[in-house]
């Protein structure tokens, strides 16, 4: 450990002294020893992650390739030996969807092949389609008027929203000591307020826009349409272009393209140069099965007491479909599988069980773990606890891309950050040393944390995660860093034991009230 590291580690124990004095933890250093020796010279998690992305392919939510993978990872787990593998429904989502064929190229005022795939959920083209490009500007539902009649049998290019900027700093960020030390100390920012009114019409006039101009291009006939959101050098953002719902309105074959390639069609266009373009895709629905699915499995615990008590960890298995979702999240569910690989090959024995979840759905709005947790512990609209809420010790996520640990989002829960912090310190010389109170972005420890669960977030290096790889065509096995990967799973598996070997279940925050219905 280097003496920078210490002092910080230092600082942070001495602030947290007290809390400490009152909870220290007895830490099986032989078994931590085992863990790190597994996971840092026998690591799997490559060949885990390679199968995930190169092999089962892009992973949207209920279409075949997320199917693939919850099979594989199920025989995985399985393969592993841990015990009641299952693929098990969540609930109600949606219709599936694949693409079997997508090509799109500008074929005048001469040919360039361009960068881009369907929005997710739209429909296929008639074969290949070649036609003239329109242009679509509007920023209010009255700039459609000037639209109409002239859409019929058109490609229309839609605007991009901003332009394009040069990056200012390189794509791969670690965190700094200064960074991480600043994550300790209390937040600064105002206090949440609600919206204002201005803003709520704004969002909704917005939502009314969207809506008007996916019914006026199907209204006049437009063959098809090309958009373009974020992205920098050729890497495009993806998301759906229509909804899931299995009884969804119909909407126009569209594919998302690179901005730079939207650019160039606009800029001919609106200097009076005709443009051509052809494309073709080919899409397909699954309706016969609406249902969502987490793949679940465990680790038997082994104390007469505790064993009833379940620890959990996990991370989404599905993703967007532009590139095979390695950072978003395969990396996450590879050190998750890595992690109970490793407690089951080193032979120890947890007291309590443990559990791994890998969620479906979790890009359209966490709706695999969320499910889950309506399912087995509590619905946060009402707040009726099950019986297992009482049993669940702790709950650990990984899903920030595919950075190592720097330590873990305490979220707000005062009483945990003085054990994590003594569970962190075995790692402080792989560079995992920083508790904070404050939570990270919307993933399924959300779910959890909703109904008073203990649910919690690692603190990970970024890298190029923003902007290059999240949900872009660029979110791919070559992104990932294997010696990052092999640390996060020592530091998860090394958790994931000290939370299964502890006398007492994690300490908890006040349960929340009801949700408000939105």
């Amino acid at each position: 450990m280097n003496k920078l590291a210490l002092l910080t580690l230092a600082g942070l124990l001495a602030n947290l002294a007290p809390a400490i004095a009152q909870t220290t933890e007895k830490l099986d250093a032989a078994a931590l020893a085992k863990i790190r020796d597994e996971g840092m010279n026998r690591s799997k998690v490559m060949e885990t992650a390679f199968y995930l992305t190169d092999v089962n392919g892009p992973r949207l939510a209920n279409s075949d390739g997320l199917k693939r993978a919850n099979e594989w990872t199920k025989a995985q787990l399985a393969k592993y030996g841990l015990t009641n593998a299952n693929i098990e429904a969540w609930g109600d989502f949606g219709r599936g969807w694949d693409i079997e064929k997508s090509y799109v190229a500008m074929t005048a005022p001469y040919y360039h092949a361009l960068v881009g795939i369907p929005k997710a959920w739209t429909p296929s083209t008639p074969g290949p389609v070649r036609k003239q490009v329109v242009v679509m500007k509007a920023a209010t539902e009255a700039d459609l008027a000037q639209y109409k009649g002239q859409l019929r049998d058109k490609i229309v290019v839609m605007s991009v929203a901003a332009p394009l900027k040069p990056a200012t700093e390189g794509a791969i960020r670690r965190y700094t000591d200064e960074d991480l030390k600043k994550m300790t100390e209390p937040a600064s920012t105002p206090a949440r307020t609600a919206p204002d009114a201005a803003m709520l019409a704004s969002r909704k006039a917005m939502a009314a826009l969207r809506t008007a101009v996916a019914d006026m291009l199907v209204a006049e006939g437009a063959a098809g349409v090309l958009s373009a959101r974020g992205g920098i050098y050729g890497t495009f953002n993806t998301s759906n272009g229509a909804p899931y719902a299995a009884d969804a309105k119909p909407a126009l074959p569209e594919i998302e393209t690179a901005p730079e390639d939207q650019l160039r069609l606009i800029r001919l266009v609106e200097a009076g140069v005709p443009v051509e373009v052809e494309m073709e895709t080919k899409t397909r629905f699954q309706t016969q099965d609406l249902k969502g699915y987490n793949v679940v499995a465990e680790i038997p615990g082994t104390d007469k007491k505790l064993k009833s008590e379940v620890v959990m960890l996990g991370g989404h298995l599905d993703s967007w479909h532009a590139a095979t979702g390695a950072t978003d999240n395969a990396a996450g569910c590879a050190v998750m599988m890595e992690a109970v690989r490793i407690l089951k090959a080193t032979g120890l024995k947890p007291r309590r069980t443990i559990r791994i979840a890998l969620w479906g759905e979790e890009e359209e709005g966490l709706h695999g773990s969320r499910g889950y947790v309506k399912n087995h512990f509590a619905d946060p609209a009402t707040m009726q606890l099950k019986p297992e809420h009482e049993k669940l010790a702790a709950y650990f996520n990984l899903d920030n891309g595919g950075g190592k640990i720097r330590g873990i989002y305490a979220q707000g829960n005062e009483a945990v950050a003085p054990i994590f912090q003594q569970w962190l310190a075995p790692f402080a010389d792989l560079g995992a040393s920083t508790v904070t109170l404050r939570n990270t972005g919307s993933t399924d420890h959300i779910a959890f944390d909703a109904v008073g669960l203990p649910g919690f977030q690692f603190i990970q290096d970024g890298l190029d995660y923003f902007p290059v790889t999240h949900h872009t065509n660029q979110d791919t096995y070559d992104r990932l860093i294997a010696d990052d990967l092999k640390q996060a799973s020592v530091v998860v598996a090394s958790f994931v034991y000290d939370a299964a070997m502890r006398d007492q279940k994690l300490p908890r925050k006040p349960l929340p009230a009801a949700a408000k219905p939105q």
